[in-house]
């Protein structure tokens, strides 16, 4: 039950981690726009075009573009320029008029995540504006963590499934007659089917950068079929469907089997036909993410397949051996040796796969600490190496493990209790008495179970050893999920676009000079876009107690030197302020046309006569 816990509340940490995480990084970054970003253009233009980092795959509405009003000025679907699938572009209409204009695209990248964005150009001189960007970007909000818990669900299961299976066909082939193995077999598999079929279902919106809504609707679920990650979905639940028949056999035909050279042939078919399903699953993943993008594609996939394979039989096996240890009379010494040699030869796989991976995807020393990849991939490393170590112990351990002088049961303690005939009379009477000797079964195998210290050492080191593996695939969800370190840095190098700015937070004290004049000014602005803002202002003592004052007002300027492609500032722009409560002022009509680093000016007054006024920068995006 200790380790039934444990694992309950690991799983409760992952499922924490992967709710808080961050939605995936932008993996094709945008590098040029025409017009550009902030531009001041004499003439309308006649379409505007996007250039990314990779290419990327388009839906109708990936670019729209608004007029001061927030009316789309576009002119049919946005769509792939000749020059290749890394330039997006859409017609616009004749005779725009004046004023600021505002872009707003979405895309999916070639590796899967989607991106987007928005940005800002003006025709003749900038002007305020009222278009409304979206609030999330694409693969972010509730659709986007549950993506990514289903995700990290798809990647247990895998693993789960793979490694138990690998367990009980070359490590220990009595424990495939084992109920308790058997359900942890299938459960691996239904996660998977289950995992598959959500993230099938909410691929469309989570591309899309729809709402929960968007789940059920069917032409989203159609267009995301026709993508090459919905395809890999798609392939995934056919080949799940194979995974059943052979877990049917598994657990079937080669657990009844007693001949030892029928056994033998069964263990092979097994062996093959399993083999060709996992690599078929694992390739769903490489054939649609990271794998399948950026240089040496065509190695880096079938490394990919690689390094995932020996993932799931090292974790997985892991997690048979738990339980075998936790669940069952006891393994044998030779099933825990035999996987301890399996174990060492994947991870001698995952260090020459994970030396190329690594190589691939950072590509120098100064993006391991620089990006968001690299230093995901410096905590997957220290995990992994915390894991080596336990499995050190583990070997030791198992080094030590002393033959058990009881064979291994070949049933679970409550067919044991069953088997015993029954005696006649009183049915209730009977039953009573057949769950008192499965229980005095059940006491009696734990004490013969537990009595070696060695088998008692294995089996904590061995749960430790599980209690990482859970942390390492909750890490290495989240960093499939992020942009390469050598992506992010080429597309800074190349003068990325930036795409969405967080929200803003700026505090600082001020002092009207009368009585009761100093206090503290805290300003949020979100979402820090060009377009539509909400802005809230807090005003407390130096105590921090909120405090009222007779006027409180907040504009905002832009110099012409903190935007690029413009001269002279705009603004000040006064912001109307409500107020909500004892020192709570808000507004939510903050309209910024465009992006650069905006001043933000507080101005509180406390008396008629005192009165001072406060400047901070603002970076918009």
């Amino acid at each position: 039950m200790r380790a039934k816990r444990l694992l309950i509340v690991l799983a409760a940490v992952v499922t924490a981690l992967l709710a808080g995480a961050v939605p995936a990084s932008a993996h094709a970054a945008l590098l040029k726009t025409d017009p550009a970003q902030n531009s001041v253009v004499a003439t309308a233009p006649t379409a505007v075009t996007l250039g990314f980092s990779e290419g990327v795959l388009l839906s109708a509405d990936s670019l729209r573009v608004l007029d001061p009003a927030g009316r789309p000025v576009q002119q049919g679907a946005a769509h792939h320029a000749p020059s290749g699938s890394d330039t997006a572009t859409v017609a616009l209409r004749a005779g725009l008029a004046r004023g600021t204009y505002t872009v707003v695209w979405k895309a999916v990248s070639a590796d899967s995540h989607p991106v987007s964005g928005a940005f800002t150009f003006s025709v003749g001189a900038p002007s305020k504006t009222s278009a409304v960007v979206p609030q999330e970007p694409a693969g972010g909000g509730a659709v986007g963590t549950l993506y990514g818990i289903g995700r990290c669900l798809a990647y247990a299961g895998f693993a789960v499934m793979v490694g138990v299976s690998v367990f009980l066909t070359v490590c220990w082939p009595r424990g495939a007659g084992l109920r308790v193995m058997q359900r942890l077999a299938v459960s691996g598999w239904a996660a998977m089917v289950v995992s598959t079929l959500a993230l099938l279902l909410l691929r469309g919106a989570y591309a899309d950068g729809a709402g929960l809504g968007k789940v059920a609707d069917l032409g989203l679920l159609r267009s995301a079929v026709e993508t090459r990650p919905g395809g890999a979905l798609v392939a995934r639940l056919l080949l799940l469907a194979a995974a059943a028949a052979f877990l049917s056999v598994l657990f079937g035909a080669y657990g009844r089997r007693d001949d030892p050279r029928e056994r033998r042939d069964l263990a092979f078919g097994l062996g093959v036909g399993g083999a060709v399903i996992a690599v078929g699953i694992a390739a769903t993943w490489a054939m649609a993410e990271h794998a399948s993008v950026g240089i040496q594609p065509g190695v880096a996939m079938p490394v990919d397949v690689l390094h995932l394979l020996a993932v799931a039989v090292w974790l997985g096996g892991l997690a048979a051996l738990v339980t075998a240890l936790y669940r069952t009379a006891g393994v044998d010494r030779g099933a825990v040796r035999r996987f301890s040699r399996t174990a060492f030869g994947c991870v001698c796989v995952l260090v020459a796969t994970g030396v190329y991976q690594s190589w691939r995807q950072v590509g120098s020393w100064h993006a391991l600490t620089a990006t968001a990849y690299g230093r995901l991939l410096l905590v997957k490393l220290g995990l992994v190496a915390v894991m080596v170590a336990v499995a050190g112990v583990s070997r030791r351990w198992t080094g030590r493990l002393a033959e058990s002088a009881r064979p291994i049961a070949e049933a679970e303690p409550t067919a044991v209790a069953e088997a015993e005939p029954e005696p006649s009379g009183d049915p209730a009477r009977a039953a009573q008495l057949a769950r008192q000797r499965a229980a005095i079964a059940t006491a009696r195998i734990r004490r013969a179970r537990d009595a070696d210290p060695a088998r008692s050492g294995l089996r904590r080191s061995v749960l430790a050893e599980a209690a990482v593996a859970v942390a390492v695939l909750a890490v290495t969800t989240v960093l499939s999920g992020t942009e390469p370190g050598r992506a992010a840095q080429a597309a800074a190098g190349a003068g990325a676009v930036p795409a969405y700015q967080g929200p803003a937070f700026v505090t600082f004290p001020y002092d009207t000079g009368g009585p009761h004049g100093k206090g503290i000014a805290a300003l949020h602005l979100d979402p820090a876009r060009t377009g539509h803002n909400e802005l809230h202002l807090e005003l407390a003592d130096p105590a921090g107690k909120p405090v009222d004052v007779p006027e409180v007002r907040v504009a905002f300027t832009l110099d012409g030197g903190a935007r690029s492609g413009g001269a002279g500032a705009i603004g000040p722009l006064p912001v109307p302020l409500e107020h909500l409560d004892t020192g709570s002022w808000a507004s939510t009509t903050v309209q910024l046309p465009l992006a650069g680093r905006w001043q933000v000016s507080v101005t509180v007054r406390t008396s008629d006569i005192d009165e001072v006024t406060e400047t901070k920068e603002v970076t918009v995006g």
